[in-house]
Order: C-alpha cells, then structure tokens, then sequence
C-alpha cells in the first residue's frame, strides 16, 4: 500500500507559505507506516516544536492501473473521505533551507490520518464538496474540492504516468489555506459537507 500525496493543490495555500503556484501536481509520498491506524492514539512526534495539522480530501484506490487517461481515472477509486497530512513545519523548513528532501518532516511514522470511508458514488462528484477541520471545536480549515488546481482525476491521472496505481493505495489531495499549529491536547475533528468523519487528540 503506498500513500500519494498533493502538494500545493490550492492557490491560496500555496501563498500562504510563499511557494510557487505549479504548472504540474507536486507529488510526494509517504510509507504505509505512516498510516494511523484506527484505535491508535496520535503522539506529538518528540523530534519536531511545531506540528502543523494540513486536512485534506483522500481517495482510495479500488483497481490497479498505469498510465491512465484522465477520462478514465474516476473507474479508479471508490471511496472518499477526509484526512490530515501532519507536517513538522520547523523541520521541514530547516531542511528546504539545506536543500535537502523533507520526507523526515512528513512521512514519519502515523503522520497520515484518514477518516470513515465514504463511497464515492456519482451524486458526490455533480457539485464541488465542501470539508473542514475543526481545532478545539473551532472552525480552523474548509476547503472545496471546486478550488483545487488540479483536479481528482488530473491528479489519479498524473501519478499514474510514473508510479503503478495498486488497490488499496491513498491519495491526500492537497490542503486549502488555514494549516496552522497543533498542540499537545488539542482535539482535531474532520468533516465530510456536515458529517464528522474522524476526532483525533494529541497526546
């Protein structure tokens, strides 16, 4: 099982931490290792001093597949939900000022979240879907998928140019505007339009 992720797939996050609007999908990945797995609690990784929550909408892979048209990549997940790409910012931002990769500051163990499963049946799709992240019962994050630069299947449809789609697979999508810092004790819950998908403590 492999764990795509969508880097800098809203303009407006994108500017929020100064990058580049892409021409193409950044894409990024991490290990199955980092799935958090249900019933797991979530610690605040020892290494990092400022973790940032970063919700996203994730697919899952349902067929295996290479080279995908994008017509065709909405045949290739099944399911939908809502999840969180922790990131150790301040490691992360140390090691783009080396130049160096920065998987050590978004790929560690259990730094990938997703919620209840959803099927990703055609009535979902007809208009633009709407997910939020609440902090502490405030509203902290809400994006829609209508403001992605890059769509579901333009992303499904790009990964598959250089990495074999299996079942079983996760796409995180990328995160709107609004990343922001979590601390130990803080409650993350994400939804799906007005349905609580997961409730997440830092411990």
């Amino acid at each position: 099982m492999k764990i795509f992720c969508v880097g800098r797939n809203y303009v407006e996050h994108a500017r929020e931490l100064k990058n580049d609007i892409p021409e193409d999908p950044v894409i990024f990945l991490k290990p199955k290792s980092a799935l958090l797995q249900p019933h797991t609690p979530f610690y605040y990784p020892e290494f990092s001093n400022e973790l940032h929550y970063e919700a996203e909408l994730v697919l899952r892979i349902s067929k295996n597949g290479k080279y995908i048209q994008e017509r065709y990549a909405h045949r290739y997940y099944d399911a939908i939900t809502v999840g969180i790409d922790f990131t150790a910012r301040d490691l992360q931002n140390e090691l783009k000022r080396k130049g160096l990769p920065w998987e050590k500051a978004k790929a560690w163990d259990n730094s990938a979240v997703v919620g209840k499963w959803i099927p990703a049946v055609p009535e979902i799709f007809k208009g633009a879907i709407n997910f939020s992240l609440l902090l502490n019962g405030e509203l902290a994050q809400q994006g829609r998928s209508s403001d992605m630069i890059f769509s579901f299947d333009t992303i499904i449809s790009h990964i598959s140019q250089y990495f074999s789609l299996n079942i079983g697979d996760i796409v995180f999508t990328g995160t709107p505007a609004g990343v922001g810092e979590c601390v130990v004790g803080d409650v993350l819950e994400g939804y799906f339009e007005k349905e609580r998908l997961f409730e997440l403590e830092v411990k």
